[in-house]
């Protein structure tokens, strides 16, 4: 076989290329972040999900992102197999909004040990068992339970002391249905409203209309259902219209997705509050961004980064 001294010059000139291809400077692989939500199912989700795709577009030559989300909000075996997928698929880091702030845990410790980036958002993992683990984990977030008292205050000016109220929690597991609760309760105790009962309705709209039907019938002189997001909220409205209440018993939620706006304007709910579903994980995708470019190791950043949670009523702008 001949080589002419032209194609000898090409091989040369590629070789070249391809050294320089692999060097560091001109390296083209880019990080990979896995966002893991929640429920899809859930409004929130897919609105998280939107402003995480609309963000990795606008910035498609820094990160790769791959989404994704559970089928229902109690379903942690299938998180946790999203979390060894994206093991697998050796992502830089994760950015987790878990269905169970204990649960998840062991799981997480796997990818940090195995060198990748854990961020979390939406639902803090629970402090003990973190620690346990002997890991650090950030919180990007709001603070829930100011959030849940924010719609427990507005809520109250609306009632007076020894009125009866009830709670529809989110999964009792998580650390955000817990905070919101505490919210609840903290802004019906200072206005001096009986909580009647909490029970969970699992963050969905069908658990969250069983349990404030149960709630009516068992409570017939129940003025207000205080729903810990908008999902279960929407059920409740659905309950207390098929009980004959609409406008005897106010309704609550949490979350602002746009299901419920057309109920805040026609008074069905009175009030819910917005932690910017959509900035949440680049909230927590912009925190791994800088870590992965510092090379700051998991046990070095910061244990909270506080988002903000407002009010919305139908007279919000």
């Amino acid at each position: 076989m001949q080589f002419t001294r032209r194609s000898v010059q090409t091989a040369a000139a590629l070789a070249v290329v391809g050294s320089l291809l692999a060097s560091p400077a001109f390296a083209q692989d880019k990080p990979k972040i896995a966002l893991i939500m929640k429920s899809l199912a859930n409004e929130f989700f897919r609105t998280m999900e939107d402003g995480a795709k609309a963000h990795q577009k606008a910035h498609a030559k820094e990160y790769t992102l791959v989404a994704n989300g559970i089928k229902n909000e109690t379903d942690t075996a299938a998180q946790i197999k999203m979390i060894e997928q994206a093991m697998a698929q050796k992502v830089s880091a994760i950015v987790l909004a878990p269905a169970d702030s204990k649960a998840l845990v062991p799981v997480v410790k796997s990818a940090i040990d195995k060198g990748i980036l854990v961020v979390n958002i939406d639902n803090q993992l629970d402090a003990d068992a973190l620690k346990e683990k002997n890991i650090t984990v950030p919180f990007v977030g709001p603070d829930n339970r100011a959030g849940a008292k924010l719609v427990g205050d507005h809520l109250a000016k609306t009632l007076k002391a020894g009125d009866k109220v009830g709670i529809i929690e989110g999964v009792s597991t998580t650390f955000n249905a817990q905070q919101r609760t505490l919210g609840y309760q903290d802004a019906m105790k200072a206005a001096n409203i009986t909580v009647v009962g909490v029970q969970s309705g699992n963050w969905e709209i069908e658990k969250g209309n069983t349990v404030a039907a149960g709630m009516m019938r068992e409570h017939p002189d129940l003025v207000a259902l205080l729903a810990g997001n908008d999902s279960m909220a929407l059920g409740a409205v659905a309950a207390v219209k098929a009980a004959g209440k609409t406008g005897k018993v106010q309704v609550v939620g949490y979350d602002n997705i746009g299901a419920i706006k057309p109920m805040l304007a026609d008074g069905r709910v009175l009030a819910t509050a917005d932690q910017y579903a959509a900035k949440q994980a680049v909230f927590g995708i912009e925190l791994a961004q800088k870590a992965l470019a510092a090379k700051t190791p998991q046990n070095q950043l910061p244990a909270t980064v506080k988002t903000d949670v407002v009010l919305v009523t139908k007279d919000s702008k």
